[in-house]
């Protein structure tokens, strides 16, 4: 392989030139582990609602990499001491956080494999790479932990004002085109300090987070809650749900050879192993895909109707209310899909269901996010705050969806 410049900058719609700060970092991204989320799309079936919700987990990841690189300037600027060694894993720690989302992002974790998520994932990807880089990722991985003594750096990474959910609430407003969850990221950053190896905010930046905490409320129910994208995403899990339990009745269904695996397969935290997790590495958005052109055509009713209902749009209907639904409501809709279809009601589940759906914009319960007033003290931003009030965004608002089959 020919030698080459690591030292890259990228252009991104929205930042401009994002560098790429040390070889090892450069190595990382061209790593095929990391390249497979270029084929993981950052928002799931919400493209469904808005069409130029294509981007990617990569996109996402390369975006929170060039935040923290502002976040380190702007605190050592403060005075803040940062090693080199410290702010290159930083910058691996976030760059890898999400490395381990599988499919349509959340749709593996409710499906396929057996409650493991996307974090316990990232950390067995990390630990891969860390023998293949020689051990050059080991601070990385403490701090992605917790276990590093400096707290601060990882509140940076896993926080109510990280780097992460910086980048996408600006990434996910900018390519939906909802201008309300858009936020001033770098403002946000300017403002940032450390106090007792505590993030704090100065106080003048109260404004700055009030928009940012709002901005993410109005961007959950808006779009990451939004009931078509919500349906959708129920549709893939149970899709895969009904692809697997078919393979448990002996029943040969065409799929890739990585999905196939773990068709066939249970896989849980206890025996997940380095030959599972090359195999997790070859799966993304386009094996889903792929399996639902080949299934709509299946034999079986629910797997072809769910795949077509997917790939053409012709989803569920979805009611959302406070209060839970009525059994008998549940249990009549389940009847008449029997009749109508001839299945019977095991069949009938995969298309009318319950759930819930939770947004707390700011929690008060474990970190609060703090601002640093010019007298020194300390002051939950929910305290201090005239603008807004930010203690009725910190409450959980909890509400109940139902979806079932179109009546024409």
């Amino acid at each position: 392989m020919n030698s080459q410049n690591k030292l890259k900058i990228i252009n991104d719609p929205i930042y401009g030139f994002i560098t790429i700060p040390s070889t090892l970092i450069f190595e990382l991204i061209e790593h095929r582990y990391f390249q497979r989320l270029r084929r993981i799309s950052q928002m799931g079936m919400s493209y469904m609602v808005y069409p130029g919700a294509h981007h990617t987990r990569f996109h996402h990841a390369l975006g929170a990499m060039h935040l923290m690189q502002k976040a380190v300037q702007v605190l050592r600027f403060k005075g803040i001491e940062i090693s080199e060694e410290e702010s290159e894993a930083l910058y691996i720690a976030i760059l890898l956080h999400d490395i381990g989302h599988g499919p349509f992002s959340h749709a593996m974790e409710h499906s396929i494999i057996e409650n493991i998520d996307h974090e316990f994932i990232s950390l067995l990807f990390m630990d891969v790479l860390n023998k293949e880089f020689n051990y050059k990722l080991t601070l990385a991985i403490q701090i992605f932990k917790d276990e590093y003594p400096r707290k601060f750096l990882y509140q940076l990474i896993s926080g109510q004002l990280d780097m992460d959910r910086m980048d996408y609430l600006k990434r996910d407003s900018f390519y939906t085109g909802v201008s309300e969850g858009s936020i001033n990221s770098q403002r946000l950053i300017s403002m940032l300090n450390v106090f007792e190896d505590k993030i704090v905010v100065e106080e003048k930046g109260i404004y700055s987070v009030e928009k940012f905490i709002l901005a993410r409320r109005l961007m959950y129910w808006q779009v990451y809650l939004h009931k078509t994208s919500l349906v959708a995403e129920q549709l893939v899990t149970r899709l895969l749900k009904r692809a697997k339990e078919l393979i448990r009745e002996g029943i040969k269904i065409e799929a890739s050879s990585a999905l196939n695996y773990f068709l066939n397969s249970t896989v849980s935290k206890e025996n997940i192993n380095n030959e599972t997790l090359a195999l997790f590495a070859k799966l993304d958005d386009y094996d889903i895909i792929s399996a639902m052109k080949s299934w709509q055509s299946d034999e079986d009713f629910v797997l072809s109707t769910i795949s077509k209902m997917l790939l053409n749009r012709d989803l569920l209907r979805i009611e959302i209310q406070n209060q839970e639904f009525s059994k008998d409501k549940i249990k009549n809709a389940k009847k008449d899909l029997m009749l109508r279809f001839n299945i019977n009601e095991s069949e009938a589940s995969y298309f009318v269901f319950t759930g819930q759906i939770t947004n707390q914009a700011y929690s008060m319960e474990k970190e609060t996010i703090n601002l640093y007033t010019k007298s020194g003290k300390v002051i939950d931003v929910a305290n201090a705050s005239d603008q807004f009030n930010l203690k009725a965004l910190s409450k959980k608002v909890i509400k109940n969806y139902m979806c079932f089959p179109k009546t024409n």
